[in-house]
């Protein structure tokens, strides 16, 4: 019995009314989807905790805890922010330290940005951000096809206040991304950084990558475990002016964040359920929900109960972007066998 998948009813009549273009280049901006769980506590490394499809990147600056927060901008239509929460500080960081969000992008998702052409597109990002750390921060967007950044600041200007932010990015006329579903550009929110990556002058305009000026300016988010920041309504768009966030019913969202990350957790389900006979091979094949970006790595494949069956965990025998396949050996004779199991499915960038 392969997993059966969600139903999926189209963008319907609400999101109709909203206009729906799929204009912004980021999934998830609204921070409504978190398969992975509300909240991580400890973390010191880089990782996809909490909100789907926004990556943490932390090097040898300060512990944090990251969750799905209901703290929002007022009447926005947003529901959840990403809140980062320093808990062991780093007033003083490494030079090679460094905090920041990530967003990969695949490169065949942005190729309406024309970039490496004559007529490479400007794009325009904006977002909400919340934070008690007032000052200069950076964002970059970092082509990884061709090594070239630019890096754009902002200013918090009130402390615990949710500010609107847009920044306008030009278009790069050198490097095409590749049109394929690797990682093809980054998109980064930087909130600490030592001085391999601030100790020289904030390249405001495409260039190759040069470390030293990427992050120019930024404050230590790190150097307190007071500090606290919070971001949503994430969008980047083609174009010289933010338009409306576009909300997308949360149906598609899920769907979309299901592309690069998928979970079975919910009770387990069942992958057999007839006769076996013992010391024999059972084989269940497995349907994504959605089909994902590349051959997923499973992981997390645990049994949840069985009868019937050996009491070692399923093995995976091959996989693709469709689903994989599962073998578990039967250890008794048994008209009445059956096993359950849940597993992760990831394809991130």
């Amino acid at each position: 019995m392969a997993l059966s998948t969600i139903p999926f009813s189209g963008l319907g009549a609400d999101a109709s009314k909203q206009g729906v273009n799929f204009r912004n280049f980021i999934i998830n901006g609204d921070m409504s989807i978190a398969q992975r769980g509300t909240s991580a506590t400890g973390k010191t490394t880089l990782g996809y905790y909490t909100i789907d499809r926004f990556r943490q990147v932390i090097s040898n600056m300060g512990t944090w805890t990251f969750s799905q927060s209901t703290d929002v901008p007022s009447g926005q239509g947003f529901a959840y922010s990403q809140k980062w929460d320093c808990t062991t500080a780093d007033a003083s960081p490494a030079s090679a330290a460094q905090t920041l969000v990530q967003y990969r992008f695949e490169g065949q998702m942005l190729q309406s940005m024309k970039k490496g052409t004559s007529n490479a597109e400007s794009v325009t990002l904006s977002f909400w951000v919340k934070t008690n750390k007032t000052g200069t921060y950076i964002i970059e967007l970092f082509d990884r096809d061709n090594n070239r950044t630019i890096s754009k600041s902002y200013t918090v200007n009130s402390s615990s206040t949710w500010e609107k932010k847009t920044i306008t990015i030009e278009g790069d006329t050198t490097g095409t991304l590749d049109n394929d579903n690797d990682a093809s550009l980054d998109l980064h929110f930087w909130v600490g950084s030592g001085s391999q990556y601030n100790s020289g002058t904030l390249q405001t305009t495409w260039g190759t990558r040069s470390d030293a000026d990427r992050a120019v300016g930024q404050v230590n988010l790190a150097d307190n475990t007071a500090n606290e920041w919070y971001i949503t309504g994430v969008q980047l768009e083609v174009g010289t002016s933010a338009s409306d966030f576009e909300f997308l019913p949360y149906d598609v969202n899920l769907r979309r964040c299901m592309r690069y990350y998928q979970t079975y957790q919910s009770g387990g389900m069942i992958c057999w359920s007839g006769t076996t006979i013992s010391g024999a091979n059972y084989f269940q094949d497995v349907r994504h929900v959605v089909p994902m970006r590349t051959s997923a790595t499973i992981g997390n494949l645990t049994v949840e109960n069985r009868n019937g069956f050996n009491t070692s965990n399923p093995s995976i025998d091959y996989g693709n972007t469709q689903g994989f396949r599962a073998t578990l050996q039967s250890n008794a004779n048994t008209n009445e066998a059956y096993f359950r199991f849940k597993y992760t499915a990831d394809a991130e960038l």
